[in-house]
């Protein structure tokens, strides 16, 4: 006998039933965090021989948190939808998708997703980008993701400040001001928001 509840949780069950419960193994199951819901979907597109760009596998990852179940079903379903209607796999379609499997509410991303994000994006490790170096794309770097920390999440100027780097608030405050500034000045930087918004923001 299986549950995905605990037999505490059980209601209108009969007792005999409820007390083999009780006897075995109860184990929590959280939540896949991003990292692991990103393998379960290149496992599941490997063992079905499909290809999906890489965006796309991040999309679902970021967008169906709660159930494996839920990402798998979309997934087939992604695949099924593009395979009846002879269409590519693309992220316009991922996203109607996506809205048969999730109510979508306004999203708050983490500061560790917005360090992972602006990483990659700039093709440098997390450790690279909270260093003390004073390099220019690195500096830049850790301020675009101060920037949409404090644009993405509710946490304090303090709070992400120590998270990137172990900054102080004044350190990311200034980093924000410079964002604004470069970002009306400069139109290669500008590019730079404009894109990780995109991501962050997908």
């Amino acid at each position: 006998l299986t549950s995905d509840k605990a037999p505490v949780d059980m209601i209108d069950i009969e007792q005999r039933l409820l007390s083999r419960f009780k006897w075995g193994l109860s184990a929590e199951l959280n939540h896949p965090d991003y990292d692991t819901r990103v393998a379960i979907i290149k496992n599941k597109l490997y063992r079905d021989g499909v290809e999906m760009p890489e965006e796309i596998v991040e999309f679902l990852a970021n967008n169906i948190k709660t159930n494996i179940r839920e990402l798998e079903g979309a997934i087939i379903s992604l695949i099924a939808h593009s395979s009846f209607n002879k269409r590519e796999i693309t992220i316009d379609l991922a996203k109607k998708i996506v809205d048969n499997y999730v109510k979508h509410t306004k999203r708050e991303v983490s500061i560790d997703y917005i360090q992972k994000v602006v990483s990659e994006y700039f093709q440098m490790d997390v450790e690279t980008l909270q260093s003390k170096t004073r390099k220019r794309h690195i500096v830049q770097a850790r301020q675009l993701a101060m920037f949409f920390a404090k644009k993405f999440t509710k946490a304090s100027l303090a709070s992400i400040g120590s998270q990137i780097g172990q900054r102080d608030h004044a350190t990311v405050l200034h980093a924000c001001k410079t964002v604004d500034n470069l970002s009306s000045t400069d139109k290669q930087f500008r590019k730079y928001v404009e894109d990780l918004n995109k991501k962050l923001t997908l």
